[in-house]
């Protein structure tokens, strides 16, 4: 009888949210990496050196980072249908707004580059809190023993936004002159209006806690309540015992460290990716359909990766293996020149880095209670995501330095490796997420 009203609660739950979250994530990440493709033509229009665009690729992440702690705690305080509306409105208009950088520059009187910098900069406190945001309201949501599925559902976003979105770009990129527009520009209109809309939506459409959710039965809200609420009292005596203190942890910090590792690969394939394709000699339209190859691998790779993880109950290979082959991919891409053998390698990079994502994800939640959920969640998100600032930018700056991408690439597949060192170190209590027994 209890598994039966677990699988129907949790059916109804998911059906309820993650098609939608995947949908709002698919639009953030399209315009949060869309200017990797933008870059393919904006770049000789505004004047800006591989050093420059890096730079302005990753500044993001800086403003992203300084605000990612307080977002959280805010949303934990007015909820998540308010606060991530908020932020879709936010983030749909200022990337809108970069596709009017000459007239934004000419009226405050900066240079094209600063303004960039300065948009993207925007773009980074605009979107903060989204991803930790809906980590946390899926631990709302979600027993421990079903969040590396139920946050690989979500996160295939990722993946997908580019698989999809990279032709998809390339064609906005072909608009060139449409009513006097470059196709750059319409690249950044023409994204940026679903993020708009979704905002409205989501205000209306999400709830923010079980005990607010009209559309479960009275059996599967007082189940799933019991549920969660058992799950955070045994995390109790393991969790930090305040929001403050989950920002000293040390496996807060250490996990910070590992998502760094990920996510370094992540960006700087996902901003640079398309120039290398491009430098294979492919039109603007092909390098479209060929940049989308490695995201359709990692869509599947992070499904199914997540859900032989909840299968087996088990974290740490699994996680360990999928950075392995991040750190390999990536890395031997680096040495190879023929362009067959070389996004073969970069493939295989990208199913280990996306495959380790929603692994990554349970671990925190598996040891976070009460207070201390929200900011730890965002601190080990905002530092991880600092190398978003770092992927993009240390690419450009040796490309500028040296000609090529070997020791950009080498230099973040190292990051994968030292991520590898700290979860194999860390080590993880698979007793955390099991469902409680029945004395508990």
């Amino acid at each position: 009888m209890a598994e039966e009203v677990e699988a129907r609660t949790l059916s109804r739950v998911a059906w309820r949210f993650i098609p939608f979250l995947i949908l709002c994530y698919f639009v953030a990440y399209l315009d949060r990496v869309n200017v990797g493709f933008a870059k393919l033509t904006m770049d000789t229009d505004l004047g800006l050196s591989d050093t420059a665009f890096g730079f302005g690729a990753g500044v993001f992440f800086l403003a992203y980072f300084l605000f990612e702690v307080p977002s959280n705690i805010i949303m934990d305080k007015v909820g998540a249908r308010r606060w991530i509306a908020r932020i879709m409105l936010s983030w749909g208009i200022v990337s809108g707004s970069m596709a009017f950088i000459p007239e934004i520059a000419s009226a405050i009187g900066l240079s094209a580059e600063h303004t960039f910098y300065l948009l993207r900069v925007l773009l980074g406190f605009a979107e903060a809190g989204f991803f930790p945001g809906i980590i946390f309201f899926l631990t709302l949501w979600f027993p421990a023993s079903h969040r590396a599925r139920i946050v690989g559902y979500f996160m295939a976003a990722i993946p997908l936004s580019s698989a999809i979105g990279s032709p998809v770009s390339a064609a906005l990129l072909g608009l060139d002159g449409a009513w006097g527009f470059r196709g750059w520009r319409w690249l950044f209109i023409v994204e940026a209006f679903p993020s708009i809309v979704l905002g409205f939506v989501t205000f209306f459409y999400l709830t923010d806690r079980p005990a607010d959710a009209t559309w479960l039965d009275p059996q599967a809200r007082a189940w799933l309540q019991r549920r969660l609420a058992l799950e955070d009292r045994r995390r109790e005596h393991v969790s930090p015992s305040s929001a403050l203190a989950s920002l000293a942890d040390h496996r807060v910090l250490a996990l910070s460290l590992v998502y760094f590792g990920a996510v370094a690969c992540n960006y700087g394939i996902s901003f640079w990716l398309p120039t290398i394709i491009k430098g294979f000699g492919l039109s603007i339209a092909m390098t479209g359909w060929v940049n989308a190859v490695p995201y359709v691998v990692g869509f599947f790779g992070m499904i199914w990766w997540g859900l032989r993880s909840d299968r087996e109950g088990e974290r740490t290979m699994h996680l360990a293996i999928a950075l392995a082959l991040a750190a390999i991919g990536v890395g031997g891409s680096a040495f190879l020149a023929d362009p067959t053998t070389k996004m073969i390698a970069l493939t295989i990079g990208a199913f280990g880095v996306f495959a380790s994502l929603p692994i990554f994800w349970t671990l925190p939640t598996a040891f976070l209670a009460g207070s201390a959920v929200a900011p730890g969640i965002a601190a080990i998100n905002s530092i991880g995501n600092l190398s978003g600032y770092f992927g993009p930018f240390v690419i450009g700056w040796i490309k500028d330095a040296t000609g090529g991408f070997l020791w950009g690439l080498v230099t973040i597949a190292a990051c994968a490796v030292v991520a590898l060192a700290i979860t194999l170190a860390l080590g993880h209590d698979p007793h955390l997420e099991r469902a409680p027994e029945a004395a508990e």
